[in-house]
Order: C-alpha cells, then structure tokens, then sequence
C-alpha cells in the first residue's frame, strides 16, 4: 500500500494517537472511512455517466483497433505471417532489416 509496510503504518498509527489522543482517533476514522466512500461513490458516479454518455461508441476510441484498420486500409493486403526464426550460432551476424525504423 503506497510503499509502505507494517512498520510504517505502526509509527502513523502511534504518532496519531499521540497527536489526536485515543478519545478522538475513532471519530476521526469514521470520517476517514466516509470521504473514501464518497469519494469512490463519485467515481462510481462519472463512471457511469461517462458510459451512459458515450454508449458503445466507446469501442471506436480504442487506438490499436483504429492503427490496426489503418495499417490494413494502407497496406491492402493481410499482414504477412512471421517468418521462421533460428538460433544464431556464435559469431554470427544477425540479419539487418533496412524497413524497421
């Protein structure tokens, strides 16, 4: 959680309880606990909205299907398959590729 560890998280609970005293510290989690629900609630929220707004049209703002269905309309044709590869035996040069940026 954040980088932290249990030792960590002791020493914020200690320094808090000094520092807020144990009559308030319960009080004060309550409070912790309800501005993290609400705040994931309002998440949830524009998550919904955001999808209610968009509808399916969502699927059309994925960029590799779009570079995909450019590369095709480019090309013409289907991609072409991978070639076989081998292993290079020692002191061999491997292949250079003049097209690959």
């Amino acid at each position: 959680m954040f980088g932290m560890g249990w030792p960590e998280i002791a020493v914020i609970l200690i320094v808090a309880m000094i520092v807020f005293g144990p009559d308030r510290l319960p009080e004060l989690a309550r409070q912790a606990a309800r501005m993290v629900r609400t705040v994931k609630q309002m998440a949830d929220n524009a998550k919904s909205d955001l999808q209610r707004e968009i509808g399916d049209d969502w699927r059309d703002l994925d960029p590799r299907a779009s570079v995909r269905e450019l590369l095709e309309e480019d090309s013409g044709t289907t991609p072409s398959p991978v070639k076989e590869t081998r292993i290079l035996r020692p002191g061999e040069i491997p292949p250079f590729d003049d097209e690959a940026t």
